[in-house]
């Protein structure tokens, strides 16, 4: 019998490891169902361990200038070779390259974008139309993301968009035991109120609001755990330093990156997001699914998945005091603490489970393919 699946593209060349760069593996395995899925990463990346077998995946090497064109052109080739339908790409910055590849292939595949960036400015120069003339599909993660793509891409050049929120697959709980020894093991304090930070370690990502959070209450017994990769050599020593002065050094701790954070959310007792501008927050959801608290700043997506007082807090963007406010109330009401774990679980398994999200996804590419 002839296999009737349509072949999609899986595309994302950062260097990067985020949420970003790790959604596209989870969608690459969650759509090997209902298509043929081809995997394209670059060779300078660290999505190549999330794969099981070299079968699933192909490395291109990035050049550097803007389109790309030898890279183009062998994803072209790809394309041809393989009857490639779609291509459903993660990171802004492969558009062009993406773009020339389908302009340079005899299949000229339909082309879907996740959009987890915002826009800010008219999209209305010759480079630019370019670019969306030849989309068809944008995915944008929140609303807040659709209303400025409606706002900022010219009326005759936009694409088809449609909001898609990230979800989050339903882990496996630690029992008391497993618990403990991952407490221990993270040396986590005992009888400490202990959270946690997840996310790549720079400026935008906010740890310094926590640390200085921290300083607001140092009679207070609360620990910090940051998990995550240092973007920029040396920064993590200026957290260090920035912690001594303000006398909360022994409250902070690095753990490093983790593959699977799941279980580092399960023993913290409230999980931090304390970016200027997170477009989405997949860490929001991984939390609140394992039932643990997040304290969110109040900007970009974190608005949509966390309504503040029912099953989260958020506290003024930039404002360590505010933060450290919420903070001291969780400490002060193991009821709120309790109430809003509950909640926060509920909310995800309603909106925002893997499932559901791949469903759509999948339904939505199965229409562009016979569009």
């Amino acid at each position: 019998m002839q296999n009737s699946k349509k072949t999609i593209i899986e595309l994302c060349m950062s260097p990067d490891l985020g949420g970003l760069e790790l959604y596209m593996v989870r969608a690459a395995k969650a759509l090997q169902d209902d298509f043929e899925v081809i995997s394209i990463i670059n060779t300078d990346t660290k999505l190549e361990q999330y794969y099981e077998d070299e079968k699933e995946f192909i490395k291109i090497k990035k050049s550097s200038n803007l389109f790309m064109f030898g890279a183009a052109k062998e994803l072209a080739n790809i394309i041809d070779e393989k009857s490639v339908d779609i291509i459903h790409m993660h990171w802004t910055k492969d558009m062009p390259f993406v773009v020339l590849a389908k302009m340079l292939s005899k299949r000229k595949p339909k082309l879907a974008q996740t959009r987890n960036m915002t826009m800010t400015r008219f999209k209305n120069d010759f480079y630019h139309r370019l670019m969306y003339k030849n989309m068809n599909l944008m995915l944008s993660v929140t609303y807040q993301v659709k209303e400025q793509l409606e706002k900022f891409i010219p009326q005759d050049i936009r694409p088809k968009i449609e909001v898609l929120y990230m979800g989050s697959d339903k882990v496996d709980m630690l029992n008391t035991g497993e618990a403990d020894s991952l407490k221990e093991k993270l040396n986590f304090k005992k009888d400490s109120f202990n959270i946690g930070m997840v996310g790549r370690i720079n400026e935008a990502k906010g740890q310094y609001l926590l640390i200085k959070a921290l300083s607001e209450i140092k009679n207070r017994d609360v620990n910090a755990y940051f998990v995550g990769h240092e973007m920029n050599k040396g920064y993590i020593e200026e957290l260090k330093v920035l912690a001594k002065e303000l006398g909360v050094e022994s409250k902070i701790h690095f753990l490093g990156f983790m593959k699977n954070p799941h279980h580092f959310f399960q023993i913290s007792d409230a999980i931090v997001m304390a970016s200027k501008r997170e477009t989405f927050g997949l860490v929001v959801i991984e939390a609140m699914q394992v039932q643990t608290v997040v304290i969110g700043s109040n900007s970009g997506g974190v608005v949509e998945i966390i309504d503040d007082g029912e099953n989260g807090l958020l506290f003024e963007v930039g404002n360590h005091q505010s933060l450290a406010l919420n903070i001291t109330k969780l400490i002060d009401s193991p009821e709120l603490l309790k109430n809003l774990s509950i909640a926060g679980e509920q909310k995800c398994e309603e909106k925002f489970s893997n499932e559901k999200q791949f469903n759509r996804l999948s339904i939505m590419l199965k229409d562009l393919s016979e569009s």
